[in-house]
């Protein structure tokens, strides 16, 4: 008997690509959701083309599709459009992360979907919104993030902000329409009926905002954080220090941990040292401040032992680690943060694991990644209760779409 999971019956159309809307889903089929991916004649999702790749086969394809079912069909024959009607009469969740207007054009709008499926939970994810001055635009992540004010603030205070190289916007909205998508279902399961979800990469990272916006408001604009490279422009000591072996560290002390920060290194008259009194005192003595830290860790026998040290008097330290070292990290091995997975065509590699982490439901199912197209005739068949012949006679017209799945 298969085990229940969190969202086992919940079945899902799902008309995203690249990243946000994959990120949802692909949490949903880790829960245990029923996700068929739409995707569009002739090639797909982009990511199906995007590295690492072998033999034909996208690493980045395979980590955010993996336990959903492939649909391709083109969207130019009517027939198609017929297909999706059908299987939106029978879902739970749509989700798209078109840009505004295109799925409405292919004739699966909003007003559509709920006509046909009064219950249905429909999820537009964007990057800007399905509606304001911004909402015509296409945008990724990086574009939501400058529109947030979220790129202006990284980087040197005297050189031009730079671009992080993970997509922290792209997996932050996935997660906002997850969470949005799972309140929705829990608004019907009391009697609430169906309703449309606007999620968007630029309200997202707004989101994320903690000081910047209440500050610039309660201040009437005289006080605006900025970029200040390796450290917090609002918080001393909060930043990034160079060790003895090459290695760097981020320390975060709070009033109460200052203390212990000072104990630790053997200067406890910096508490009472006219600089470092209070946290503005430490702000305008930055410079020096960073100049005693990164001297008591340069003066410790090893990174390690400076680590350890700060560990010990429960003062927040972490290394800066690299992905690689991340990955061989023991505790995320030990608490499967990091994962390996395996492909019919990559064989064994390693991915995020799962974020979420039930009592009752297994937080490691065993899911594959679909080929293009694969599923068309079992979805048809078990879904739709079409014959063969139909299939078929789709399939010789190019209606629907599929790759050969290697031996």
């Amino acid at each position: 008997m298969t085990p229940k999971q969190i969202l086992s019956n919940i079945k899902v159309l799902d008309f995203t690509h690249a990243l946000a809307g994959p990120t949802t889903t692909r949490l949903m089929a880790e829960m245990g959701a029923d996700i068929i991916k739409v995707e569009l004649a002739p090639r797909g999702d982009m990511t199906r083309a995007m590295a690492y790749y072998k033999n034909g086969r996208s690493a980045y394809f395979v980590q955010q599709n993996r336990g959903k079912k492939s649909l391709c069909v083109d969207m130019r024959q009517p027939e198609s459009v017929e297909i999706l009607k059908k299987l939106i009469a029978q879902s739970d969740v749509l989700l798209e992360n078109y840009t505004p207007g295109v799925i409405a054009d292919m004739g699966l709008g909003w007003e559509v979907a709920h006509e046909i499926n009064p219950d249905l939970i429909y999820c537009s994810i964007s990057a800007f919104g399905q509606t304001g001055p911004l909402s015509h635009l296409p945008g990724f992540d990086y574009m939501g993030q400058a529109y947030a004010g979220v790129t202006s603030l990284m980087g040197e205070a005297d050189d031009a902000p730079v671009m992080p190289t993970i997509s922290m916007g792209d997996v932050n909205t996935g997660v906002h329409a997850l969470a949005a998508i799972n309140g929705a279902l829990f608004y019907r399961s009391q009697g609430g009926g169906g309703q449309r979800i606007d999620c968007s990469l630029l309200d997202s990272y707004f989101h994320c905002h903690d000081l910047n916006i209440q500050l610039y408001s309660n201040t009437d604009g005289e006080k605006q954080l900025t970029r200040n490279g390796r450290h917090h422009p609002a918080v001393a000591p909060d930043g990034i220090y160079r060790g003895r072996d090459s290695c760097m560290f981020v320390i975060a002390v709070t009033v109460n941990q200052w203390q212990a920060l000072c104990q630790t290194m053997g200067r406890p008259e910096l508490l009472e040292d006219p600089r470092f009194k209070s946290n503005a005192d430490r702000l305008t003595n930055i410079d020096e401040l960073i100049e005693v830290i990164e001297g008591w860790i340069t003066s410790m026998p090893s990174d390690d032992a400076a680590r350890e040290a700060l560990e010990a008097a429960r003062v927040p330290v972490a290394p800066v680690l690299s992905p690689g070292e991340a990955m061989r990290h023991p505790h995320h091995i030990e608490r499967g943060t990091i994962r390996t997975i395996s492909d019919r065509v990559l064989g064994d590699f390693q991915v995020p694991g799962m974020p979420f982490r039930f009592s009752e439901c297994s937080d490691s199912l065993n899911l594959e990644a679909p080929f293009l197209g694969e599923h068309n005739a079992s979805i048809l068949r078990e879904r739709l209760a079409m014959s063969e012949e139909e299939i078929n006679e789709l399939s010789e017209r190019q209606i629907l779409i599929e790759e050969a799945i290697p031996a």
